[in-house]
Order: C-alpha cells, then structure tokens, then sequence
C-alpha cells in the first residue's frame, strides 16, 4: 500500500507538469537576420471579453492550434466569420540572448488589438461587433514594437474582427491575420534575403513605379502627336490605351502603400487594365489592316464577363485569364498579316509570345501548378504589349517620312534641272561646265555615302556574328541562376521545416549554403550582365572619347564571342583557341567600341584561315588561334597569331588598302582591316603590322602607346 502511495504521490507532479502551459521562448536566432511567424502553440476563443487580456485569466479551457493564418487553423473553415470577433492567446518568454529590440509585423483583413501582459500596446483600426463600425486596417508595411523582457514569462493577446471585403464572393481567404517577429535592425535592413517581407514589397512598389514612368511618357508622346496630326487616329486610341494602364499603375500602387482600401478601387483598376488591353488588341487590328471578326467580338464579349466576374472571384487570376485569350487572338492577327506586313507581324509575335508564356506560367503558379513568384516582374510584363505597338507606330512613322522626303528630293531634283535647261538657253557653254560639275560633285557625294554605308553595314556585320557567340556565352551564366535557384527554393523549405522543428543547427547550415548559393547566382549574373553591356557597347556608334579600358579582358570576351559565333554557323567547324595574357597589363586610355571592332575582326580573321585549311584535310593539322598581350616600356602590344595558309607577298602589301578582300564574293567588303589600320594608326597614334609566312601562319601585331 506505501509503495502505491509513493507512487502516486511521484506521479502527480508528473501530470501536473505535463498540463503546464506551453511557452514559445524567442531567442536572439529567432529575430535576427529573418522574419519568425508566430504560428505555434496559440489558443483561441469566440467571443469577446476584454478580461481575456489579463495574464491571470485561465484560458487552458481554450483550443489550442497552430497555423500561419489564425483565423483558418486547418486551412478551408474560419474561426471567425465576417463581422465575428475572436480571441488568440500565446505565451511567450524573451531568452537572455535576445540582444536587440523585437518588433512585429501583421498582415489582416480586418481590426485588432494587441496585448501584452493585459496592457494594449497596438491598435490597428477599430475593433467592433457592428460590422459598420469596424475600422478596416492592414499595416503589414508597418514595424510594431514588441516591447519584451528578458526572462520573463509573458502573454501575448489579440482581439481580431474579421471584416473581409463582402467581395469577392468566393475568395480563397475567409479572413486573415498572421502575425510574425524579427529584429528591430534587420526590420530596418534593405536586404531582400533577410528582411523579404518588408523589402520585397517595398520593390515590387518600385516596379509600378518605373512602369508609370514610362507610361506617362508614353502617353505624352502619342496624345501630342495626335494632337498635332489629328488625322492619324490609331495614336489617339493608343494614348487612351496607356491612359487606362496609368490609371491601373497609380491604383496598384496606391492599394500597396495604403492597404485598407474598398473593393471598388480594385474593382476600378482591375477594370482599367481590361480595357487598356482590349483598346490594344483593336489598335493591333487597324495597324495590320483586318476586319474587326467574330474573334475581336468574342474577346470584347469575355472582357465584359471578367469584369462582372471580379464580383465573384479573385481578379488576380480572372484578368490573366482574360489576357491569354488576348494574347491567343494577337498571335492569330500578326499570323494573318505576315504577308502584308512582315515588320509588324513579327514584332507582335515576339512581344504577344513573351506575354502568352508569362501569363500562362503566372495563372499557373497561382492556382499551384508551378512553384515559381513571379510577382516582381509584373509591371514589366504590363508593359510588353504597350512598348511593341510604340515602337511599330514610331517605326511607321519614320517610314513615311522617309518616303516624304525622297519625293520631296525628287520634287526638288526635278526643279532644278527644269531651271538648269532655261539658263542653259541663255549660257550654254557655263551651265554645261556648272552641270558637269555638279554631277562630278553629286558622284562625290554619292561616292562618300556609299563609303560610310560600307562602313556602317561592317559594323553592323561584325555585331551580326557575335550574336550567336553572345546567346551561348549568356547561356552558361543563365543556366547557373536558374540551377543555384532552383536550389535555393528547395533549400528554403528545408529550412522552414527545420525552424518549425527548432533545429537550430541544421538551420544555420541550411542558411550558409543558401547564402553561398546566392554568392554564385550573383557572381554569374554579373558574368551575363557584362555580355550584355558589352555587346551594347559594340553596337553603339563611337563618340570619339577615350576611357581608361583593360584590354586582356576585352579580347577574352571577343575572342570567346568570335569562336562560338562561328561555331553557330558551322557546326563543323572546330579549333583549338587560347590565351597568353600580361598579369601586369594596365589600363589604357582607348575608345573601347572602336577596339573591340578592330579585335574581332582580326580573331574572325584568324578562325577563318585555319577554318579554311583545315578544310584541305590535312594529316596531323590542329587549327589554332592565339591572343596574347604584352607591356612594352611606354605602350602595350597585342598579338593574335593562327597557324593558317598565311598571307602570300603578293597579297600582302594590299591588305590594309580599303575594299581589298582575298574572302570568296559575298563574305567579306574588304574594309575590315582598312578601318581596323586606321582606328589603331590615326585614332590611337598606335602601329598595326603583319608578320606572315606561306603555308604556317599569320600574326597580327598591335602597338598602342600607354599614355
């Protein structure tokens, strides 16, 4: 019977222990570089009584829960429905680690009040059993002290009212709030990874904004242009067009930074972004010159359905729907008109394919299908559609007023030879001589043209073939972002996993390798980002200003683009490339445009001749090409050597003369080396020579003066 007795009297400290109340203890870890949610070991009742603040009040009689969102514990059903009051009650205790300030961030659909310890610290809008009384609120960009301390035991309350906007009907919430906690230093960092939730909105605000500027812009320019040439309508209904997007930017970005707002101004800027499309979809039918059909209709009818149809469910997925469908008839359209109007139809099959597949994937990630956010990136794709017919319509305009000005030139022409024939009545033998001059001059003159058209279409030519070289050295860069990505969204639910584990350890291994993953998507998205500036850079006209440039790099780069923008044409065709770089090379003062022209050619020079002997099918024969640079004492030199066919002597005191080509009709303008002599001997005071011999190969020598 004692040891009965013993063994009650053992066990019940036991119970009473394993009844106690749950306490979340928030650690320094817990707040700081992240946002924590608070969604475990909550307790909740309907109902309301401000006495359920008070720390003393027994709530073990409460159901306990945990869920992100509070008010929908298991996802589907509300504790609290429209206009319903509830409680929630969480113990919580501040670790003595916990080194800076706690704050907190709340994002509802409706009023709360938040307690600590009985005392109200927070009161967002006003909390009412009247539904007409509430005072809707979401300050989910707002930063809420939580004023903790240390070692104690507190409890935190809040009194929610769900008042959720009546529409849409059949939302996916049924009332909201979530509540979540981080560091005051890091609620204040701009760094998206560690502060996402206030810092990703804070952008995604950024991007309207950028969108808005150019829709304004937009606007200006084509209501102007209207206003000046009233006859050309298509420009006044693009400018109503852009009109109706503005309004639809300046609501989203008045819904973001002021949320709270009525379902009417939704409803108003969701409506202004259906028409703003349908208005283009009926410009794009008169630029391309067809009938407005039973598709046109059909479109015009759905647009009408949607709009009633944000009354009964999310127009976030309902618009982008409807845009598809949009997207679907303007691929139909430019298909149609690709025969009358090349230019057109293919600029609106990109820009409608680029829209097609993005709203396609985004409706795909909302309803669950992809795990992809492509929030950020929605003004831009806003703005797809908007910016092509822009640069159609400023396309078509400087077409026709080329074409007025080559009739106003023949008008002219015309003039002056009928006053050429009456002075000539009078003076032949000077308007002969004056003729004779003229046509010499205008020969001149045409002579000059055609040169600089030469020039400009080498250029051109020379960014043609780098294009091929450009999208397989962007492609390495890019598929390193999406590998590292794909990493890291996996890498994240781990870790959200293991926070709810409170694994502490394998958290903190799961952040490093998600901030070292984030170092390489970085360092490869910079890799792409200079491709890009580079090809920009050699497409651009030079100016004539010198900068401080690293050579080694840009004959890396060029030397890569050249090899694989040949290897795109001909499959073929393969050689062996390297580099013998200067570690000590300096900068120099060159025009990095007009450097890069000359570098390019010269290594498609060099493919091309090994390329050319390795067709002769010779034994042993290893195509080669080599780019090197070496500091002198007061210049640099540059070398680009092959191992090919050579350069005969017969040839080669003529290769540097202007229209002098050995490349079969068709392949070459013979003005690349000419150009390439005199942006090296005139434009930089540098030297440019070759040192050849028959049957071995060929080296190109660049001297330019440091200073």
């Amino acid at each position: 019977m004692k040891r009965i007795l013993y063994f009650i009297a053992l066990l019940v400290p036991l119970i009473t222990f394993g009844q106690s109340e749950k306490v979340s203890v928030i650690t320094e870890s817990m707040l700081a570089n992240k946002w924590t949610t608070f969604a475990n070991n909550w307790r909740y009742q309907k109902g309301d009584n401000k006495a359920w603040a008070n720390p003393e009040f027994n709530d073990t009689s409460w159901k306990e829960f945990s869920a992100y969102n509070l008010n929908m514990p298991d996802g589907e059903h509300a504790i609290a429905d429209r206009g319903e009051i509830v409680w929630f009650r969480k113990r919580i205790k501040a670790d003595s680690s916990l080194n800076d300030f706690s704050v907190l961030r709340i994002y509802q659909l409706g009023a709360s009040e938040i307690y600590l310890d009985g005392k109200l610290i927070h009161q967002l809008g006003k909390v009412s059993s009247d539904i007409d009384k509430v005072i809707y609120n979401n300050p989910f960009n707002q930063i809420l002290q939580l004023p903790l301390e240390k070692g104690k035991e507190q409890v935190l309350a809040v009194r929610y009212v769900n008042a959720q906007y009546k529409f849409p009907s059949y939302s996916k919430t049924k009332g909201y709030i979530g509540i979540s906690a981080s560091s005051l230093s890091n609620a204040n960092s701009t760094d998206i990874i560690k502060n996402y939730l206030i810092v990703r909105n804070l952008q995604f605000i950024d991007n309207y904004n950028i969108a808005l500027g150019i829709a304004i812009l937009m606007f200006i320019i084509f209501l102007s242009f209207f206003l000046f040439f009233p006859n050309e309508k298509i420009n006044g209904y693009f400018a109503t067009s852009i009109f109706f997007t503005i309004l639809f930017d300046i609501g989203v970005i008045w819904a973001q930074s002021y949320p709270g707002i009525q379902f009417w101004i939704t409803f108003s800027y969701d409506t202004s972004i259906v028409i703003s499309f349908l208005i283009l979809l009926y410009c794009l039918y008169k630029i391309l010159e067809q009938p407005l059909d039973i598709v046109f209709k059909t479109i015009s009818f759905l647009s009408l359905i949607t709009i009633g149809g944000y009354f009964l469910y999310e127009p976030d997925i309902l618009a982008p729907i409807w845009a598809i469908l949009s997207f679907i008839a303007t691929l139909r359209i430019a298909v149609k008109s690709w025969k009358e109007n090349r230019v057109g139809s293919l600029l609106f099959l990109i820009s409608s394919f680029i829209s097609l597949l993005y709203w396609a994937i985004y409706v795909m990630s909302i309803i669950g299908l992809i795990p992809v956010n492509l929030n950020k990136f929605i003004p831009f794709a806003f703005m797809v559609m908007p910016v092509t017919l822009a640069i159609y319509l400023g396309y078509s305009f400087g077409k026709r007023s080329q074409e007025l000005r080559l009739n106003l030139d023949r008008v002219q022409n015309l003039s002056k030879e009928k006053e050429a024939i009456l002075n000539a009545q009078n003076e032949t033998l000077e308007i002969q001589v004056k003729e004779r001059t003229a046509s010499l001059n205008q020969s001149l003159d045409n002579l000059k043209s055609t040169q600089s058209q030469l020039i400009q279409s080498e250029k051109m030519a020379s960014l043609g073939e780098l294009t091929a070289g450009i999208a397989h050295e962007i492609q390495n860069p890019l598929n390193f972002v999406n590998n590292f990505s794909e990493v890291n969204a996996e890498l994240i639910d781990e870790l959200a996993e293991e926070v709810d584990k409170g694994n502490l350890d394998e958290v903190k291994a799961l952040a490093k390798d998600i901030k070292e993953n984030e170092q390489k998507i970085n360092h490869h998205g910079k890799r792409a980002d200079a491709i890009v500036k580079g090809m920009l850079q050699h497409s651009r006209s030079s100016n004539g200003v010198k900068e401080p440039t690293d050579i080694n790099v840009l004959a890396d780069e060029y030397l890569r683009l050249s090899y694989h923008g040949l290897r795109a044409k001909d499959k073929s065709f393969n050689a062996n490339f390297k580099t013998e770089f200067d570690p000590e090379l300096p900068k120099i003062n060159v025009i990095p445009q007009d450097i890069s022209r000359v570098l390019l050619n010269l290594i498609n020079n060099a493919f091309y001749a090994v390329a050319e002997k390795a067709q002769q099918n010779e034994n042993n024969y290893k195509p080669e090409v080599v780019v090197s640079t070496k500091k002198l004492e007061n210049k640099i030199e540059i070398r680009v050597k092959d191992n090919g066919d050579g350069i005969p002597d017969s040839v080669k005191d003529k290769i540097f003369q202007p229209f002098f080509t050995t490349k079969p009709t068709g392949q070459g303008t013979g003005l690349g080396l000419s150009l390439s002599y005199d942006i090296i001997t005139k434009a930089h005071g540098g030297e440019m020579k070759v040192e050849t011999k028959v049957g071995e190969g060929s080296q190109f020598i660049i001297q330019i003066p440091i200073s």
